[in-house]
């Protein structure tokens, strides 16, 4: 991932972030004290979130949970009527009209 390339030979698509990752690591390190790395963090989360999604991931569980949730509540609060789910196309009318007078 590191060398550049992608997958289709041009540069990939965390190329950029690599590069700012290791431009800071030149910039605020030496090879008696690397304690300037530690201002390297935030480009590293950032390069580390290019790779593999997880920040991004865990908001879209979150908004799918939060959906899920209000759905969940307004059919709980207002539930479909029987006349709603009958129109909903899948039985054919005769069909429903014998169900619903209980002729088979």
């Amino acid at each position: 991932m590191a060398s550049g390339y992608g997958l289709n030979g041009g540069p990939s698509r965390c190329f950029p972030f690599w590069q700012e990752l290791l431009s800071c690591y030149v910039v605020n390190s030496s090879d008696d004290d690397d304690s300037g790395k530690r201002k390297c963090v935030p480009a590293m989360e950032d390069y580390y979130e290019c790779l593999h999604h997880r920040k991004e991931a865990a908001r879209v569980k979150m908004l799918q949970a939060a959906y899920r949730q209000s759905e969940a509540k307004k059919l709980q609060e207002n539930p479909p009527t029987a006349g709603q789910i009958r129109n909903l196309g899948l039985l054919d009318k005769e069909e429903d009209t014998k169900k619903v007078l209980g002729a088979s």
